[in-house]
C-alpha cells in the first residue's frame, strides 16, 4: 500500500526504516506528546513490527513518511485503532468489537513546521473517507501539543471531548471528523 502527495511517499515501514525510526523516536523532544520516553534502537525495532502487525491485522496502520526529493524517512503518518472504552490502541494490544480509527502523525523535530505532517495527514484522511469508505476519524492529542492541534484542525477536525479515559499519563483531548460509530 502506498500513497503519494507532491513532496512524499507514504508507504509500510520496513526494517531498513530502523536508523530513522531511532532517530525520531529516540528524541526526546519528538516522544514528549506521545506518552513515552525516548525510544532504544531495540525498542524501535519491535516498534516497527507492530506496526507491521497492525497492518496484517486491520488493512490500516501507521505509513512511514519518506521525502521524494532524497528519500528521506521524516516520521509516521497514518491510523492507529482504539477502543474507545478503554481507550488502549490496537497497537499494543489485541482488540475486538467496534473500534475508533485515529489518524495520527509522528514527524521527527528537524521536519517540523514544514508542512509535511499537514500534507501526510491529507493524503491519509482522503483515502480512508474515499477509498476505505469511513465516515469518521479521530485524533488523540494532548492540549499542550499545539502543532498537532493545528494539523488536527487543518483537516477538518474539531474538539469533540476533553480528559479521555484511559490508560495516559497526562491529559488526553479528542478530536474528530465526521460521526458515526466507531469502526
Amino acid at each position: 500500500m502506498r500513497l503519494e502527495t507532491q513532496r512524499l511517499q507514504l508507504r509500510l515501514p520496513e526494517m531498513a526504516d530502523l536508523d530513522g525510526y531511532a532517530a525520531t523516536l529516540g528524541d526526546p523532544e519528538v516522544v514528549r506528546s506521545l506518552g513515552f520516553g525516548p525510544r532504544t534502537p531495540e525498542q524501535t525495532a519491535d516498534a516497527i513490527e507492530r506496526m507491521l502487525r497492525h497492518w496484517d491485522r486491520h488493512g490500516v496502520g501507521l505509513f512511514s513518511v519518506v521525502r521524494k526529493n532524497d528519500d528521506r524517512l521524516l516520521g509516521r503518518v497514518g491510523f492507529l485503532l482504539w477502543d474507545s472504552d478503554s481507550w488502549r490502541n490496537a497497537l499494543n494490544h489485541e482488540l475486538q468489537g467496534p473500534l475508533e480509527t485515529e489518524i495520527g502523525w509522528t514527524l521527527g523535530s528537524a521536519f517540523w513546521n514544514q508542512g509535511y505532517a499537514t500534507e501526510a495527514a491529507f493524503a491519509c484522511r482522503d483515502w480512508a473517507l474515499g477509498e476505505l469508505g469511513l465516515t469518521r476519524l479521530v485524533s488523540l492529542i494532548a492540549p499542550e501539543n499545539t502543532a498537532s492541534i493545528r494539523v488536527a484542525r487543518k483537516i477538518g477536525e474539531a474538539l469533540e471531548r476533553e480528559h479521555l479515559p484511559g490508560p495516559f499519563d497526562r491529559r488526553i483531548d479528542l478530536y474528530a471528523l465526521g460521526n458515526g460509530p466507531a469502526r
